[in-house]
């Protein structure tokens, strides 16, 4: 049976009269959130100093003067606040201690307490219902992987061969006001990203596949979101040191990306939703590029992936056919690609 909630006290009663005549007076509701902390009230404090400290953080709100007294008020309700907090969690964490729920249980905790954000996919041109929320898909469920990167010494004696010529690559973001994502940025017609493509928009880059045999036949039996004229791109991408891709959002939901990564000198970094890894040589990452990602290069050297785009597993083959209809349909109709450029 639950306890009887204590009586307030005077402090507390005189402070909820006084929020009666001026509801929003940040003295007053932190007055009620200190009375309620001193009587043990926690959950009725964490409110009131979260009420307080969301006044004083909305736009045109004067904030108080350095080393007064509201502005000590406001600090000491920032600190209990995250208190509080801290409690909470440990008390839910403790709770499930006993339990082996896994990486999901961990990441809904992680949200619940702020620590992470929540992610959906927003692709620019094409959303296609009812499929999962999944940021980085992992890879051990791909039976075509452990043969790929297999591959990855070969395709990376390839790579080097290609960059000892200075202009093989293009940049990744050509200069054509069509293009999505980071348009309008310092990465248009750059070559801090740049790419050297073995298929573009769904057609095999001869001259390219014959410079690099080894890979063009690694990738030859992948699960393609084969569009004619569309998809899918097989490339080298190349961020030099210090390049940082800005966040942004893929063009469709219908497939997902992947990267082998071939040259990693240092630390480089792919955001993906509220999730962040760092690339390992010769470790494929598959991930939803619908859901907003970045990606930067920490490293004093170039960091080199294999990218290229599959169809998602969760698709039937009928509805792979549709897609692929639908996408031909559009740009037959319209003249623009739905899943490239």
């Amino acid at each position: 049976m639950l306890s009887d909630p204590p009586a307030p006290t005077p402090e507390i009663t005189a402070a909820r009269e006084a929020l009666k005549r001026n509801p929003r007076d940040l003295a007053t509701i932190l007055a009620l959130g200190d009375a309620c902390h001193a009587a043990g009230l926690s959950q009725d404090a964490g409110q009131a100093y979260s009420v307080a400290l969301r006044i004083a953080g909305q736009q045109g709100q004067p904030a108080p003067p350095v080393g007064s007294a509201l502005d000590a008020a406001l600090r000491r309700a920032g600190t209990r606040v995250a208190e509080y907090a801290a409690d909470y969690e440990a008390f839910l964490r403790g709770r499930l201690a006993g339990h082996e729920a896994g990486a999901r249980i961990d990441e809904a905790l992680d949200l619940l307490f702020g620590k992470r954000q929540i992610y959906f996919q927003r692709p620019t041109r094409f959303f296609f219902p009812g499929l999962p929320q999944i940021q980085f898909y992992d890879r051990r469920n791909f039976d075509w992987v452990p043969a790929l990167e297999a591959e990855t010494a070969a395709i990376r004696e390839e790579l080097l061969t290609v960059m000892n010529e200075a202009s093989a690559f293009q940049p990744y973001v050509e200069a054509d006001e069509t293009r999505p994502h980071v348009r309008n940025t310092h990465l248009t017609g750059s070559a801090d990203w740049s790419a050297f493509y073995i298929w573009k928009n769904g057609e095999l880059v001869e001259e390219n596949a014959a410079r690099c045999p080894r890979t063009a036949a690694a990738v030859a039996d992948l699960p393609f979101d084969r569009i004619p004229g569309q998809a899918p791109s097989v490339l080298f991408s190349r961020l030099e040191p210090g390049t940082r891709i800005p966040p942004h959002h893929g063009l469709v939901n219908t497939r997902l990306v992947c990267h082998l990564p071939l040259l990693v000198p240092g630390p480089a970094y792919l955001r993906v939703g509220n999730e962040t890894r760092a690339w390992r040589e010769g470790e494929m990452v598959i991930f939803d590029d619908s859901i907003q990602h970045e990606a930067w290069n920490e490293a004093d050297q170039t960091r080199v992936v294999l990218l290229f785009d599959i169809w998602r597993p969760e698709l039937s083959e009928a509805e792979r056919r549709a897609v692929t209809d639908i996408f031909a349909s559009i740009a037959e109709r319209t003249g623009s690609s739905v899943a490239s450029g």
